[in-house]
């Protein structure tokens, strides 16, 4: 194995690698949206008056998180198909990946429903606002600023998460470092070139936008974003 570290290969790999950062973004981008469907599906059996639905949900919450997103995306890639259901890769990472944040997710919906005082909720029934009148103008805007903070650190986890998936051979960029290293064997360049290419769309990219949410969310409800 060579450490030593060479520019003119990391630059000649580096298209690859961008190429199979394309999947890796798209695969954060989806893993996001089904997480954010699922939490809120969690959310809706938690506030149910119907007590069965309220166990189930809350038992399959905390079975979900307390069990590690690899062995989950093991049980669904390799387990599954032996009880006749078969899916590709790329849709069991989608999957597990959204499930797993979904119910973390839920919990941040849980705790700014919470967070909202309880006399806007009583000046929304006092107003004689319908329910989905009552979400979308007074209570929605108010749980963004209390939302968004834990929900840019999962998405930055949700990120870095999907790394996993090349272990069930979707091809992202994780899945091509390695697979140039396994010809190669110029891990420094590889593996260093991944953890640059992560580091930058995370840094410069993805948390700049949700620090830009957060101030804008603040905003809107008359708060000061430091």
């Amino acid at each position: 194995m060579n450490a030593e570290w060479r520019w003119d290969f990391a630059i000649e790999i580096l298209p690859n690698m961008l190429w199979a950062t394309l999947n890796t973004i798209l695969a954060a981008g989806i893993g996001y949206a089904i997480a954010t469907i699922v939490g809120l599906l969690f959310l809706l059996g938690q506030r149910t008056p119907i007590k069965i639905v309220n166990i189930v949900n809350r038992e399959i919450v905390e079975f979900i998180r307390s069990t590690p997103l690899l062995i989950q995306l093991f049980f669904v890639y390799f387990v599954l198909p032996q009880f006749g259901i078969t899916l590709s890769a790329w849709v069991c990472g989608m999957i597990t990946i959204g499930l797993h944040f979904g119910t973390y997710l839920s919990e941040v919906y849980r705790g700014a429903l919470e967070g909202v005082p309880k006399t806007q909720w009583e000046g929304a029934f006092a107003l004689n606002f319908t329910p989905a009148k009552r979400m979308r103008k007074i209570i929605i805007p108010q749980i963004f600023p209390i939302i968004l903070p834990p929900a840019a650190n999962l998405t930055v986890e949700l990120l870095k998460a999907t790394a996993l998936v090349a272990l069930v051979t979707v091809v992202d960029l994780t899945f091509e470092a390695k697979q140039i290293n396994s010809i190669t064997w110029l891990s420094a360049q590889c593996f260093g070139t991944a953890l640059l290419i992560y580091y930058i769309i995370s840094r410069f990219f993805l948390v700049p936008f949700l620090r830009w949410l957060e101030v804008l969310a603040a905003r809107k409800v008359g708060k000061d974003k430091i």
